[in-house]
């Protein structure tokens, strides 16, 4: 695998190279295109000059490596050749590519992997040149902010409405004012990355630090970084992991010490943080593939193959009679019981027996096992890391239940205080992060697999609450009942992995479970763990930061 490496190597013009046809307007973009085929027809004019390798001259050209400058570009182009939402700006990367093949006989790399994700067909992925305007749009709109539409947003696209959402509030943690640096940002970010070992994210993050005007020594890991961010650590690996050990001492330690984190600075950290971990659970549980332009990403061997028979299929498209009839079974089943409980007449239970059934969930959580088959940390990833032995250990088996109660989310909620902390401590955020919250909880089509209107508020519900169970969050008027009728215990066991653990996810238990969904439907419902479970961290982030104030 490679690691970051590849983008501290390269300083932050290089980074910038293409940003110049970063516009929405046509005649803005082809003055940038113009500018990037003229910066290219200089280059390979230059390559192979006797004035390339001149280092005793003083002029202009002294040290210029025509070569080398080509070729650190070409997987950049190979990516806005096939990736770019702007049809002018693929053909005019095309057509550069050929010229450099042509005069100068480059070998030009292709792309590897076979499309976003090595778990869903190139096929089955909502393409770049979609015809879907609200779709397009959101990719313009995701292009003109980073200089790419990374796989991750061409997945979330599955979902526009949704992704809207997301890149608002990403847009405005990251690229907004706000109370904290550009730098500080990013790198708060790769930290986060780094307690699942999302390197996906942690060299797109490594990108983006470089490019706001990052220390590059920082990208040698967390001995380089202010000890103000290191202060930091603890407070990342609690919250990643098991948030409900963090109180309003851990706080205290960050707003009272030697380098002080102001209480809006910490408020952006720590929603930082928490989307991050929980957009690493994404990634994992998507199956990403790494960016064309990184490493792993494309080849300039004509040896290498990729395996197209690796990828899953849509329910849709499924040939095998025998298991579809044993799927359909298995979903009708699921539907009948969401029907019942929609249309039942809501149970009267008593808090005893509320809570008897919130028992029984945590425990028999903690009794699912998952993959035993740990992912080796790479020293690329474990620069960012303290502690990385630390890792999720379930609510139930906590060391203290007396001192560690179950948190009921009645006491203190998203709806009643987080928000408006939130928003009180860094404006507008808790608007946004209500927003995104609500479209992930809310969204449906009325189907499931093949089927048609069909009611998915009670599954929908039960996997929300499941989650929070898993982080010792009790909704007092949710009756948990629910959740064992709904949720197999293999779904249970995905569910667990994606959120607790996602670095040890693998294809065969993405296809092991909701085998009759379509692509997308999965893919929403991994947008439903990584919201519950950036909301069940929040909570207790934020109730400690409110009991600090208090």
């Amino acid at each position: 695998m490679a690691d970051e490496s590849e983008v501290v190597q390269r300083d932050k013009e290089s980074l910038r190279f293409f940003h110049v046809i970063c516009y929405r307007d046509p005649i803005a973009r082809k003055k940038g295109l113009d500018l990037l085929k003229s910066s290219f027809d200089a280059l390979i004019d230059r390559y192979g000059s006797p004035r390339e390798v001149d280092l005793s001259s003083n002029n202009i050209s002294n040290g210029f490596d025509a070569k080398r400058q080509i070729i650190e570009h070409l997987p950049g182009l190979l990516r806005l050749s096939i990736q770019c939402p702007f049809k002018d700006v693929r053909e005019t990367c095309k057509s550069i590519l050929a010229d450099i093949k042509e005069r100068k006989g480059i070998k030009l790399p292709r792309k590897i992997g076979g499309g976003p994700s090595h778990f869903i067909a190139e096929n089955d992925v909502v393409p770049v040149d979609t015809e879907d305007e609200q779709t397009k749009l959101l990719f313009m709109e995701a292009f003109i902010q980073n200089n790419r539409v990374p796989n991750i947003i061409q997945l979330m696209s599955y979902h526009p409405d949704y992704l809207d959402c997301f890149l608002k509030t990403q847009h405005y943690l990251l690229h907004e004012d706000g109370p904290l640096p550009f730098d500080y940002r990013h790198y708060i970010s790769i930290m986060a990355c780094g307690r699942h070992q999302c390197s996906y994210l942690i060299k797109l993050q490594a990108q983006e630090f470089l490019l706001h005007g990052g220390n590059p020594e920082w990208l040698k890991g967390i001995d380089y970084v202010p000890q103000k961010l290191k202060d930091f650590l603890e407070i990342n690996k609690i919250l990643a992991h098991r948030p409900w050990l963090i109180t309003k001492e851990h706080i205290e330690k960050l707003i009272a010490g030697k380098n002080r984190w102001s209480l809006s600075e910490l408020t952006h950290a720590l929603i930082l943080c928490t989307h991050f971990h929980a957009l690493s659970t994404f990634v994992f549980g998507c199956g990403l593939n790494d960016e064309i332009d990184f490493q792993n990403g494309h080849t300039f061997s004509s040896n290498h193959v990729d395996n197209d028979d690796s990828y899953s299929s849509d329910s849709s498209s499924l040939s095998d009679s025998a298991n579809n009839s044993d799927e359909e079974g298995g979903l009708s089943a699921l539907m009948a019981r969401m029907k019942e409980l929609t249309e039942r007449k809501e149970e009267e239970l008593t808090i005893e027996e509320r809570l008897k059934d919130f028992a029984k969930v945590e425990s028999q959580s903690a009794e699912i096992t998952t993959s035993q088959k740990i992912p080796s940390p790479r020293a690329d990833i474990l620069r960012y890391v303290e502690d990385p032995n630390f890792t999720y250990k379930d609510f139930a088996k906590r060391d203290s239940v007396t001192e560690i109660p179950s948190f009921r989310a009645q006491d203190y909620s998203w709806e009643e205080h987080g928000f408006s902390l939130a928003n009180r401590l860094y404006n507008e955020i808790g608007t946004l992060l209500d927003d995104k919250f609500n479209m992930a909880y809310n969204l449906t089509y009325y189907t499931m697999g093949n089927n048609t209107q069909v009611d998915t508020s009670s599954f929908r519900k039960a996997i929300w609450s499941y989650i929070h169970c898993m982080y010792g969050i009790r909704h007092d008027d949710y009756n948990y009942g629910e959740v064992n009728q709904l949720l197999e215990r293999n779904l249970k066991a995905y569910i667990k992995t994606v959120t607790c653990y996602p670095e040890r996810l693998t294809k065969k238990d993405y296809d092991g479970v909701m085998k009759e969904f379509k692509h997308s439907e999965k893919v929403h419902v991994n947008l439903m763990l990584l919201e519950a479970r950036m909301q069940a961290e929040l909570l207790y982030a934020l109730r400690a930061v409110m009991k600090y104030m208090t």
